[in-house]
């Protein structure tokens, strides 16, 4: 019997998604209906054939290219053979992604764990430091999004963090290595790094007996684009060794090329403790997000009871979604193609902002640049503050900025004042171009907004 597959038209889509679907971070009433009916590579089309480059990867999650051949061709095959083992249940392509990502990883990583998502990835992070170490306390940043999960939300420091207050108790917050905006009114290098010594500061006042871990994104992703200065991440690691701390790096976002490495990590010759995953573990293929762990963990756990678990633990279409995902991230050099163009794209990023008095800062690693921008370069004021009234309620300069960006067939996402540049990392320099000059072109709005304000 061939199974069916009931189709909408294109109006029918957009009526059923207002009237049934609960859409995220979002006012309902404000939802308009966007529907994308296809995509390959660095392209997708709306329900009227438009197409548009992708210059957000969706979510920053489809790394290698919408419906890439060989991914979907992975998940057919899988789905074929058997859709769902139960968790105590071992399967060959579980197996091979965990070896995969093990090898992969910086340093002495050992075993995975796999989840759901990125959220999910940093519950249960959260929940080994704490079980590892016996203490409760958890050090995060303020500019941070770690999930949108109960225990995800405590530890996230953007203004999204609120739905879940009071949250999971002993969350401690500091301030970013964010040297465009020094939050000590300091400068690099004469501030010796000031941003981790603060932490240091903070955990000799909380007591380190207290203290389980410190959870960083290495880049920050929807909040700034925060790449912080050499020797950070380097002493974020030497913090940690001295009190007995766990450091967990969330990858979400970074892993997986993104930055021009396999992970952001890499950028520094820091292992942490613990490592999250998801998104382009399988090209955002399906949900999967794995929590990797080094080998002083995965050891104690041997004879140590495991609390943690759920039903699609491992499930076998994501996870052969995701071995056929990293085959392709190596033998197309995506890695390296990340690397090479991300170099061109802060070349072409800097070029832009001599050209607008509206662009304040550019900065990045591969392909996963921001633009901010500001009402004046000397004072650096932010164009649109950094407050939760502006991330519910999206500042109209930011729409048009947008909007004109997909009339000219470029999708692209924004937070706060950052136009975020993240695309698929199969795309070609002739394309990362192209898309670049439809951004120099339309950041003529948000000059000529600057000079009227």
């Amino acid at each position: 019997m061939t199974p069916s597959f009931e189709t909408l038209d294109p109006a029918t889509v957009g009526e059923y998604e207002k009237a049934y679907v609960l859409h995220t971070w979002s006012a309902q009433k404000g939802y308009k209906p966007f529907c994308i009916a296809g995509g390959e590579g660095c392209y997708f089309w709306d329900d009227r054939g438009k197409k548009y480059l992708d210059f957000a990867s969706q979510l920053i999650n489809v790394n290698a290219g919408h419906q890439h051949p060989r991914i979907v061709q992975a998940i057919k095959d899988q789905a074929d053979r058997l859709c769902y083992v139960i968790p105590k249940a071992a399967n060959d392509q579980r197996a091979l992604l965990a070896r995969m990502l093990v090898e992969l990883a910086p340093g002495d990583m050992s075993k995975a764990f796999f989840v759901t998502g990125g959220g999910v990835a940093n519950e249960n992070a959260l929940k080994i430091a704490r079980t590892l170490t016996g203490r409760l306390k958890v050090i995060a940043r303020f500019r941070s999004y770690h999930g949108g999960t109960y225990g995800a939300s405590s530890v996230t420091g953007d203004p999204r963090h609120r739905v879940a207050e009071p949250g999971v108790p002993g969350t401690l917050r500091v301030w970013d290595p964010f040297c465009y905006r020094c939050f000590f009114k300091m400068e690099y290098p004469r501030c010796g790094v000031y941003c981790a010594e603060a932490i240091r500061k903070l955990i000799e006042v909380e007591g380190p007996e207290t203290v389980a871990a410190i959870i960083v994104e290495p880049i920050t992703g929807s909040n700034c684009r925060i790449v912080p200065p050499d020797g950070y991440m380097q002493r974020l690691r030497q913090i940690c060794d001295d009190y007995g701390m766990l450091l967990i790096f969330d990858e979400v976002m970074t892993g997986f090329g993104r930055t021009g490495e396999w992970f952001a990590a890499n950028h520094w010759d820091v292992v942490p403790d613990i490592m999250t995953l998801s998104k382009g573990i399988n090209s955002g293929a399906l949900p999967l997000g794995a929590v990797l762990v080094r080998k002083k963990i995965a050891d104690y756990f041997e004879d140590n009871f495991f609390y943690a678990g759920l039903t699609q633990f491992g499930n076998p279409i994501a996870c052969a979604a995701g071995v056929a995902a990293i085959q392709v991230y190596k033998e197309e050099n995506l890695i390296e193609n990340s690397r090479e163009l991300g170099v061109y794209l802060l070349e072409r990023l800097e070029d832009i902002k001599k050209k607008h008095p509206s662009v304040g800062d550019v900065r990045g690693k591969g392909l996963f640049a921001t633009v901010e921008l500001v009402k004046d370069r000397e004072t650096r004021e932010p164009l649109i503050p950094w407050t939760v009234e502006h991330y519910e309620h999206k500042h109209p300069l930011m729409q048009a900025l947008l909007g004109r960006l997909k009339e000219e067939g470029l999708y692209a996402y924004a937070r706060w004042n950052m136009l975020m540049i993240c695309p698929p990392l199969c795309i070609t320099r002739e394309e990362l171009a192209w898309g670049l000059e439809r951004i120099d072109d339309a950041l003529a709005l948000a000059d000529e907004y600057v000079a009227g304000s």
